[in-house]
């Protein structure tokens, strides 16, 4: 049992849409907490943590909208709720916000002595704390507002780079970075930061002229969280 508890924005049961694990049944553990300040991020109600919105746990999984509203539960607490609300997916997703603020291992630890398999994705600006067996899908955020580098531990930890493009300069900057940090074998996935054409066609081009794969956040083609 672990008594480290963790802050806690969302908690569902849904289908990965992203990376290398699309189409899994999956638990998302959706952090409160970032720095980072990604412009173009859909998840901007978890930035900021104020100790004056802490709900319930039944008011966070009961959430109409979004909010900045959060929980603070300890693995044991979201393993009961997992098995109250009935999920069936032995997939989890790890993400936020920024989950690496914090030391993951013992969520990861419980999880998988669950029988659950465990995904984190993360920015890449903190140390990633975890067990050797939870996968980590690294989205390097570069040059944002938040000023923080990416990490060389971050990038070498990665299972899988999955990186967001609109324009030539996010493929210029991700070139740049694997060649920083000499990475070489690492799976990469290009995700077009919207479903504009424009952007879906130069992910598309850039995938298949550097042998990368491509990411198209299936979730939101077909209309689930």
């Amino acid at each position: 049992m672990t008594t480290t508890k963790y802050k806690i924005n969302e908690l569902f049961q849904t289908i990965q849409g992203e990376g290398a694990f699309t189409g899994q049944p999956s638990i998302f553990i959706r952090l409160q907490g970032c720095p980072v300040g990604c412009s173009w991020c859909d998840t901007k109600h978890t930035w900021e943590i104020d100790p004056n919105l802490i709900i319930p746990s039944n008011d966070m999984l009961t959430k109409k909208q979004e909010s900045e509203h959060w929980s603070h539960l300890t693995a044991d607490e979201m393993a009961n709720i997992f098995s109250q609300q009935g999920y069936k997916a032995k997939h989890i997703v790890i993400t936020g916000g920024e989950p690496c603020m914090v030391d993951l291992t013992p969520l990861c630890d419980t999880f998988e002595r669950l029988g659950y398999s465990c995904q984190i994705e993360t920015s890449g600006t903190f140390e990633i704390l975890t067990t050797e067996r939870c996968w980590v899908t690294v989205s390097p955020k570069i040059n944002m507002k938040g000023g923080y580098a990416i990490l060389e531990s971050a990038m070498q930890r990665a299972n899988e780079i999955k990186h967001p493009v609109a324009t030539e300069q996010h493929v210029d900057d991700l070139k740049k970075l694997l060649l920083d940090h000499n990475v070489k074998h690492t799976p990469i996935y290009l995700q077009p930061i919207s479903q504009k054409q424009r952007a879906t066609e130069l992910a598309i081009q850039t995938c298949i002229d550097n042998n990368w794969r491509l990411s198209v956040q299936v979730h939101k083609y077909i209309g689930i969280e």
